[in-house]
């Protein structure tokens, strides 16, 4: 399993990194362009996301029908231009240009979708964990670069970094990713409309969990560098740019950290909702603290708050949706949680730059509690995967004609399909309301 999906993890760890490097330093430095002030800098942070909101279920359609492969391809190619466009940027609207461009190649979905076709349902947690580890170790890694390079050579040479990487990334997608399983199902064309995907109510439940998520994460990169970095007589602590790895490492150790227990009992003990509720809990009380810590020390434990509820979602989320979806929707569905990510991520930019331009950072810290209360009701209301189980039966051991029975016969069955390659029937079905067993006896030869 780790040998299949690490190719496709090293290939967004790598496109992450290149978002992550310039976070710690990219509002400092946005805000030191010409042309600049705090409101658009909140749009340079989360630009990308407004054109990752745009084009990821594009991304995600194009990739069900034409191939995840050729999809890939195009969107690294996008956000190489992008790069190249940040890194020579000498204004703010050159640079929030570069920012749109990097966002519009939005691959995130279409690799997750890639990692469901090639694992099996079960196994699915652990290789969700694996690319969740890997871009959290790029994440920790770009916590430190950011600042030391961002520092000491400046801002642009990070975005030259970022377009360098995502070219290895695409020399990994042709000589090391394997290629997806040919699926066959039996939805037809209406069923496979776009509208279908809204209609699952735990799909829309892990929808605003993704625009809450991405939202609450992009103010967070917004005020912890200007306020770090700023004068005492401005509300900040006078930190220099080259000390921010002091303050992102210990909190991106923790968050490493808490990103075990969170996969172990949100994906293994079926515990993934009440996962959830305890990130929210976690995060409203580090953005308190960020909002209103009057010294450096309470600020620093308030990201690191902030930090552990921010990883703690991250084994779970995409796992959560592609099992959710049905097996036609893989694509879409993420294309659609992620667009709700990366909107959330550039509502959060906007806002948070408002807020800090025109109030305070304290306001920051009442909207972000405002919206976790809101977030922890409408979690609370989440049903747990876990009650969904998989039968898989080789093609020469069920009888085909009676699959179409199936369904009206056993209370239960949620949907079954056929993956071509390996010569397997898959049938999804509730846990609560018949087993495995059942299912084998009835459509076995």
């Amino acid at each position: 399993m780790v040998k299949t999906v690490l190719p496709l993890s090293l290939i967004i760890a790598l496109r992450f990194f290149g978002l992550f490097i310039v976070l710690p330093v990219l509002s400092a430095y946005a805000l030191s362009l010409e042309g600049a002030n705090a409101f658009l800098v909140g749009i340079v942070v989360g630009g990308y996301a407004l054109t990752q909101t745009l084009f990821q279920v594009p991304f995600g359609l194009m990739s069900d029908k034409l191939g995840r492969k050729k999809t890939l391809l195009f969107g690294l190619i996008i956000f190489i231009i992008g790069s190249i466009i940040a890194a020579l940027s000498d204004n703010i609207y050159m640079l929030m240009f570069g920012r749109f461009l990097q966002g519009a190649g939005a691959i995130g979905s279409v690799v997750t979708a890639m990692i469901s076709d090639l694992v099996k349902e079960e196994t699915r947690a652990q290789a969700m964990a694996v690319m969740g580890g890997t871009i959290a170790m790029s994440f920790a890694a770009a916590m430190i670069v950011g600042p030391l390079v961002g520092g000491y050579y400046g801002v642009d040479k990070l975005f030259w970094i970022t377009a360098i990487l995502a070219t290895l990334a695409i020399l990994i997608l042709f000589t090391k990713v394997p290629t997806p399983p040919k699926i066959i199902h039996t939805y037809s064309e209406e069923e496979s409309k776009m509208k279908h995907v809204f209609k699952d109510d735990s799909l829309k439940s892990m929808y605003i969990t993704f625009l809450f998520h991405s939202s609450i994460m992009t103010m967070a990169f917004l005020i912890i560098p200007i306020v770090m970095t700023s004068s005492p007589e401005e509300g900040g602590f006078g930190w220099d740019k080259m000390d921010l790895w002091k303050v992102y490492i210990p909190a991106m150790v923790l968050g490493i950290l808490a990103m075990g227990p969170a996969a172990v009992f949100g994906e293994k003990r079926d515990k993934g909702k009440e996962i959830f509720m305890i990130s929210i809990v976690s995060i409203a009380l580090g953005f308190i603290l960020m909002g209103f810590a009057t010294n450096a020390t309470l600020f620093i434990i308030g990201v690191c708050l902030f930090f552990i509820g921010f990883n703690m979602f991250e084994p779970l989320l995409q796992s959560f949706v592609s099992k959710f979806a049905k097996v036609h929707q893989k694509g879409a569905a993420l294309g659609v949680a992620n667009s709700f990510a990366y909107f959330g991520a550039f509502l959060g930019g906007v806002f948070g730059g408002w807020l800090l331009h025109s109030f305070s950072r304290g306001a920051i810290a009442t909207l972000v509690l405002g919206l976790s209360i809101l977030w922890f009701w409408w979690v609370s209301k989440l049903r747990n995967p876990g009650h969904r189980g998989n039968v898989y039966m080789e093609f020469d051991k069920y009888a085909r004609e009676k699959l179409e029975a199936m369904k009206a016969d056993i209370e239960g069955i949620v949907e079954h399909y056929a993956n071509e390659t390996e010569e397997i029937i898959v049938v999804k079905y509730d846990k609560d309301l018949t087993d495995e067993d059942t299912i084998r006896a009835y459509l076995v030869k």
